[in-house]
């Protein structure tokens, strides 16, 4: 098909800007609601089209100059041509959408997007895609849709400014290594005291050389440990640093005036979220939404490092955290000891089987909170309402997955009361929620 001239009239979950072509909608990559675009199709499919940018015919006139220069190479970011604003309400009506089309909750239940404070420079964790040919080391992330590595040129716009500092002398340590070809890999991520920590995926036979290379060349004074891995996560060992090392994140005690912050400690592959500041932001929906008045029971699957378990734990009677991941629960056991959270329990376990055995032994909550991954929690989410919780609140970072499972959950009698979407991801096209379901009316 000849290339066509195509109106860009919205945007899409995925990135793409959306127009028409012969009826059929067209998906266009790194379009904005207004350009006039020169399209090629890419594909045909019964109900719609994918083409590709050949160039701007005329841009919409609140279109914006990115921030990186790779931006559109690099598959790392998608929106950073469109004004901040205009990708808050862009997000906020494609989540309204899904939520609407598959999970069939009303508009009026969606609350305004919580806008981030760091359109920039947020990241706390990258994964760094390396690709060393010689004495070149070429760090960045894949070209969307390929293996092909965009190296960063200078600096990445969306990562913290300690690991913008640290990408440097990295290239430099991977161009000193005679086997930098074997190491796919390096992630950082970053506490929010500026301490850092890096996991350096290795496929090659010379363990040990690996070991002493960066033990003796990769010595930055914002690095407190530094991992090897070779396979899987299970196969994680430490190259420096000793086991009392961990990034931590502080928590405003939002509950107890007389208490102390709360500090959360992970490392090691353990999941935390990219942007701290937009993870307080979950953390106090879900604290305000909980109503807790001291005499709750809670049940936080998908518990993590005791990233909401913990925060709540001095206005609940009980909760009981449920991480099938080990090391993530050890350090929620080891963080529910430092915060002195002696009404929190932790147990690893599947959630769904975790679940089931708690509705075999007739266990009862009052509040369930939910935080699964992206592919959600659909065999939980339908047996959930045997445990009789007066609130449901599932954190999701995909709405497509979290209208699945709102759906599973109305046909057990629970429907949303709230939904609140967080953009946790600025100058991409992911969206974070919150939302909030009870027992519908005349259920239960």
């Amino acid at each position: 098909m000849k290339d066509t001239v195509v109106t860009i009239e919205k945007m899409a979950f995925g990135g793409a800007g959306i127009g028409h072509v012969d009826g059929k909608v067209c998906f266009v990559p790194f379009t904005a609601p207004g350009d006039i675009a020169r399209v090629g199709i890419k594909r045909e499919k019964r109900s719609y089209l994918e083409g590709e940018l050949r160039g701007i015919v005329e841009p919409a006139s609140h279109r914006t100059e990115p921030a990186c220069p790779v931006f559109g190479l690099c598959g790392g970011c998608s929106w950073q041509h469109i004004p901040y604003a205009d990708q808050l309400l862009a997000k906020e009506e494609i989540f309204a959408g899904i939520l609407w089309r598959q999970g069939r909750v009303p508009r009026e239940r969606i609350m305004p997007i919580v806008p981030a404070p760091e359109p920039l420079a947020y990241r706390s964790r990258a994964q760094f895609k390396i690709h060393c040919t010689g004495e070149v080391s070429c760090i960045g992330f894949y070209r969307a849709g390929s293996h092909f590595v965009v190296d960063i040129p200078g600096k990445c716009a969306i990562v913290h400014p300690v690991i913008n500092r640290l990408l440097a002398g990295l290239r430099d340590v991977l161009t000193s290594f005679p086997e930098a070809v074997r190491i796919p890999q390096i992630d950082v991520a970053v506490g929010d005291d500026g301490q850092a920590e890096l996991v350096v995926h290795y496929i090659g036979e010379l363990r040990q050389d690996v070991i002493s290379h960066f033990r003796q060349h990769c010595i930055f004074p914002e690095v407190s440990r530094i991992y090897l891995q070779t396979g899987r996560k299970s196969t994680l060992a430490t190259i420096s640093g000793d086991g009392e090392d961990a990034l931590s994140y502080r928590v405003p005690n939002g509950l107890s005036p007389d208490r102390p912050d709360i500090i959360l400690s992970f490392g090691g592959g353990v999941f935390s979220q990219v942007n701290y500041r937009q993870n307080l932001a979950l953390i106090e929906t879900v604290r305000g939404w909980a109503q807790l008045t001291g005499k709750e029971k809670i049940l936080d699957l998908f518990c993590g490092n005791g990233n909401f378990a913990l925060p709540l734990a001095a206005g609940a009677s009980q909760i009981t955290g449920v991480e099938e991941f080990r090391p993530s629960l050890d350090f929620a056991i080891r963080n529910g000891r430092a915060n002195h959270a002696d009404n929190v329990a932790f147990v690893c376990g599947d959630a769904a089987g975790v679940v089931s055995a708690m509705i075999s032994e007739g266990r009862k909550f009052d509040i369930v909170i939910l935080d699964p991954p992206r592919e959600g929690a659909a065999v939980v989410a339908g047996i959930i309402p045997a445990l009789e919780p007066r609130t449901v609140i599932y954190v999701s970072c995909d709405p497509a997955t979290l209208a699945r499972d709102i759906g599973i959950m109305k046909k057990s009698g629970y429907d949303v009361l709230k939904s609140r979407p967080v953009d946790m991801f600025p100058q991409t096209y992911h969206i974070e929620s919150v939302t909030m379901l009870a027992p519908a009316p005349g259920e239960g």
